[in-house]
């Protein structure tokens, strides 16, 4: 059973009442079951959590708070990278160096998912393909939140003009979950 860091479900939780306030949150906990309320009422950072709660817990944030729209997701990738590469995860960043940072995808993966892999291949100077394997478990929802994690994780890199496209996805019936990232330049700190 795929399983995900408590830090992943606390990032979301935390999204959802910065934009849509503690009425929002209630919105989206109110509309699970008693089974996911409890589960996700006190959660911990560092315990593993089923992959199950928080893709009902997704879906509860697209339809009760995204009008139906996933792009929320990206948002909330963004914000989760903000969180946790200020703080837990800072040592991951590498200014100035965004090929070196995606290389430790591999890494940062196993921080946030208990099964698969992820491997980043460098294409260019400013340019690679990150690729997940065997995940047991997988939404789009979630591929959007690593979209925007990434995209914000490079820009805390320096990298300008991010741009994320996911060419093959498995919850659109692909074999991988494949990232194509470009990026125009690199701002160094100075």
């Amino acid at each position: 059973m795929q399983q995900i860091k408590g830090s992943v479900l606390k990032t979301r939780l935390g999204f959802i009442e910065q934009n849509w306030g503690r009425e929002g949150l209630e919105k989206v906990l109110g509309s699970l079951s008693k089974e996911d309320q409890e589960a996700l009422r006190v959660i911990l950072t560092v315990k593993w959590y089923p992959f199950e709660v928080g893709e009902r817990l997704d879906a509860a944030i697209v339809r009760e708070l995204g009008g139906g729209r996933t792009e929320v997701f990206e948002r909330l990738g963004a914000a989760s990278a903000d969180a946790n590469l200020a703080t837990l995860h800072k040592n991951f960043l590498t200014p100035g160096k965004p090929h070196v940072f995606l290389g430790k995808a591999p890494l940062i993966y196993g921080f946030y998912y208990e099964t698969g892999r992820r491997t980043y291949e460098k294409t260019g100077d400013q340019s690679g393909v990150m690729t997940t394997y065997e995940a047991e478990t997988f939404s789009a929802p979630d591929c959007l939140s690593v979209i925007g994690w990434y995209k914000r994780a490079l820009e805390l890199c320096g990298a300008q003009g991010v741009a994320i496209h996911e060419d093959e996805c498995r919850a659109k019936g692909g074999a991988v979950c494949r990232y194509q990232i470009r990026w125009n330049g690199v701002q160094t700190a100075g």
